[in-house]
This record gives structure tokens, sequence and C-alpha cells, in this order.
């Protein structure tokens, strides 16, 4: 990653948030790095590196500042937009997959030796895989800490540490304190009541239209998966270790979460797939002045700054509703979906509620559960699905090319390679594929033009509304199509 000194110190100078998680600031005399907007007095010049990541400041000898912790600064941008092989590493390391299956395992996902993931991951990042693994296991320790009162064993191996003393040691090094020192500085604030509960902030880089993300959401939430209530977005997950809840809560300069994990090891995947669902490491500022530069979307890029795509926390669930929703209506889909995960739960009645009537909704009581997985779908009779043969069929398709690995929609997918697939698989066309690549693969390119939402939306705005036409015409909203399709959606 190529860093312009100037550049980048001037950012640092004017204490320039939108660079934060972009590049982290090295302070050779002092022996900490900062996040671009620290808002300590500006280092000289000759005291100052600059990192593309925190594991590279790390290597270098530094540890974090206490004071803007950029450890948890807004992910860069770049590893949404890019799809080569760096980009896809990042997005599974950050979803755990390091932790699971280590090095090997990463490398075999992306078709490539240990070796040559290594040297690309170097080069680019100032870091290898592992070391970019444990400044991430690091963070996470750090908010067991803060905000748990589990013992510092426990959080060692939740934070997917091999041992207490690689545990202490990272901390050490990382924030110069020992593990019980950050806890004695967490004060009197008490930890959230619960087992399994944690509760932290989100960061992102504003402007963020937090409304249009829960409109989106609650117009499509099922029951008993998810729910917008009082300005809170709630909803269960499915993750590598067990199951969870979160809920999302927008606010000035961050997003309120609170987690409920079955497995503590899974709160890096839940954060890292909170963050993809509001796609929080957005840079706002370079895709709505893309945009407002043409003046049909000008009026609306200024009443609304910062709509971003709303993504997924599971791209199977995800690649169902997209199957579902094929040329009906959102409220017909929801009805669908809502009747399928109804029979879902009724198969598994007598092993999850054996004294719950088969048909009521599952959530009663306020839990809410993580979608099926690709082996629930298979497992349900033809009875469960209450839809056409062919797109029960369509599903199952999907459902059993998931299971058997001949289609991966995991987030360090090759995206070409991943929709070539899908429009491989019978009863998946083009609008499919490609609502996937934009919501579940993170393609910020994408515009849905035959969609007839987005044609009315293009024609509420005056500009053409047939597909060839409007794919010509949205050639100047490269690469923030996607975000043109949100809002074109809006517009109609």
């Amino acid at each position: 990653m190529e860093m312009d000194f100037e550049r980048c110190y001037r950012a640092v100078d004017s204490r320039d948030q939108r660079f934060d998680g972009w590049f982290y600031t090295g302070v050779t005399s002092t022996g900490i790095y900062c996040r671009p907007s620290c808002p300590a007095i500006t280092p000289k010049r000759q005291n100052v590196r600059f990192f593309p990541s925190a594991a590279a400041a790390q290597g270098a000898g530094l540890r974090a500042c206490r004071r803007c912790r950029p450890d948890a600064a807004p992910g860069s941008p770049l590893w949404d937009v890019r799809a080569d092989v760096v980009g896809r590493a990042m997005r599974l390391i950050a979803d755990g997959v390091v932790d699971r299956d280590g090095v090997p395992g990463l490398a075999s996902r992306l078709g490539y030796t240990e070796r040559h993931l290594h040297r690309m991951l170097s080069a680019e990042m100032g870091a290898g895989p592992l070391a970019l693994a444990r400044a991430q296991r690091a963070q996470t320790a750090r908010i067991l800490i803060e905000t748990t009162d589990l013992a510092m064993a426990e959080i060692a191996f939740a934070a997917g540490f091999g041992s207490v003393r690689q545990f202490n040691d990272t901390l050490r090094e990382v924030y110069a304190s020992a593990p019980s020192d950050l806890r004695t500085a967490r004060g009197r604030q008490q930890a959230p009541a619960g087992a399994g509960t944690i509760a932290l902030r989100l960061a992102y880089r504003p402007p963020l239209h937090a409304q249009a993300l829960l409109d989106f959401l609650a117009v499509r939430a099922l029951p008993g998966v998810e729910e917008v209530r009082d300005g809170t977005y709630h909803r269960g997950l499915r993750l590598p270790h067990g199951t969870g809840q979160v809920a999302l809560t927008p606010a000035d300069g961050h997003v309120a979460a609170t987690l409920r994990l079955a497995d503590l090891r899974d709160l890096a995947p839940a954060v890292a797939r909170c963050r993809r669902l509001l796609d929080l490491d957005a840079d706002p500022a370079a895709i709505d002045a893309t945009l407002a530069a043409d003046p049909a979307l000008a009026t609306a890029v200024a009443a609304e700054p910062g709509i971003r795509v709303p993504r997924s926390v599971d791209a199977f669930e995800l690649a169902v509703r997209a199957v579902i929703g094929q040329q009906i209506s959102v409220t017909s889909a929801r009805t669908t979906l809502t009747r399928l995960l109804t029979h879902h739960v009724d198969h598994e009645v007598d092993e999850v509620d054996g004294d719950r009537t088969p048909g009521q909704p599952h959530d009663q009581h306020g839990d809410l559960r993580g979608f099926l997985s690709a082996e629930d779908l298979l497992a349900l009779p033809d009875s469960g699905f209450g839809m056409p043969v062919g797109r029960r069929e369509a599903l199952r398709g999907l459902a059993r090319a998931v299971v058997d690995g001949s289609v991966d929609l995991a987030p360090g997918v090759d995206r070409e390679e991943a929709v070539r697939r899908l429009l491989a698989l019978p009863g998946i066309g083009p609008w499919t594929a490609n609502y996937l690549a934009m919501r579940a693969f993170g393609d910020p390119d994408i515009l849905l033009s035959s969609d007839l939402a987005v044609r009315r939306g293009a024609a509420a705005l005056g500009l053409p509304d047939t597909q060839k036409a409007l794919d010509g015409y949205a050639e100047r909203w490269r690469p923030w199509r996607s975000y043109a399709t949100i809002r074109l959606w809006r517009a109609a």
C-alpha cells in the first residue's frame, strides 16, 4: 500500500478522521502508534512513520495509543472495494479464519501457498497473516477485559490465543500494560449483565444515514430472526462456534452494539459481520463526491449524505432471500420466507421447544435465532417450502452446492468466480447473482438495471429508465454503482 508522506502528514496535522483506518501514525520519539485523528499534539516530521496496518506498527516495536485507541478505528475501505487476493485475505482474517483454521486454512481458501500469501501481505500490509491475526486477537482481548468480568485465562482462549503466556506477552507488547492493568483502568464501569454479554462501540466514517439502513432492514425483517424496534436493529446470529444475538443502535460517531454470544470465541467474527451488515468501513465522502457530480443525483446526495449499502451477516441467508425474491414484491418474499422459517422451527419442535404449539413464532419471548443453514434447508420436506416447484428446487440446488463446496459464499470469496458458479445453478439468473455480489460479497460497483424498482427510481429522477440506456448512463457512477442502486431504490 503506497502512502505519500506529505498527504498522510497533512491528514494527521488536521486530525482528519476520514483517514482513520486507512493508515496508522507511528511516533518514534514516544514509541506509540495512533490513528490520524488522534487529539494529541502533532508530532514533528522527523519523528513520524506511517504504517498500512496496526500489525505493521506493532512489528516495528510501537504500542497502541491509550488516548485514541487506534485498534478501534474503522477498517480500511480498501478491503471491501478490492477483489484481489490481499483484499480477500483481509476479509477472511477479520472473520477469524486464521484463529479457526490457521494460516494453512487461510492459504487453502485463497488458493495460494503460505509462503506466497505471506509475501503478498507483507508487501502491502507490512505484516504477514499471523501478525495481522495477532493484532486482531489483542483487540478482541482488550474488549473482553474492559467489557466483561471473565477470568483472564478465559479471555485468553476466547480471544484466540494458544496460551495464557502468549496472551500476557502480546498485551504487554501492544498496550504496554499487563492485562490486569487494563481492567483496573476500566475503573468502576460495570460489565454488562448476563453471561456472554458484551457491549462495545463500532466506529464509522461520517456521515452515516442511519435511518436509511433501519428503513431498509425493517421492511425486510423476518419474525424470529430480526426486528427493528425503537431505533435499534435486533437479530439472531449463526456463528462459527455457536449462536448469538446482537442489538445495534446508531449513535453520533459510532454504532452501539450489545452482543450475547453462546461462545466468546465468536466475538471477532460477530463484530466483523455486524460491521459488514451496516457497511461501516465505507468511505462516504468519496462515494458521495462521485455521485453528486451527476446533477441528477446531486440533490438526493445533499439531502441524504452517507447512504450505505445494507449488506448481510449470513451470505447463505441472503442467497435464499434473493432466490425467493425474484420477480415478486418485498412483502410477498417476506411472507414466503416467514412460512419457510416457521416450517423449519416446527420441523425441530421436539428438539428445541417440546411444549410449543407448532406454528407459533419461536420468538414469542423475545429470543431471536439465526437463519436456517444449508443443511437445515435440505432437511425440510416439500410441504415446508410453500412455493412453486421450480423455485423450491432452485433453493435445494443452491443449498447442495453450498454444502458440497462447489459454491463458496465466504467473505473472502473471489467475486467473479462466485457469480460465475451461481449463474451455473438452475433457477439463478443475473439479477440474483448480482444482488448477491452487491450485498453478500460487498462489490461496490453493481447496478441492478433490470430491477423494476431501480428503473422506477431512475424515471423519478429524470434518468433513462430502460435497462440498456440506464447501463450506459451509469458509467459515470463507477466505481460506486451499488450505492447509486440504493439511492434509486429510495427514489422509487
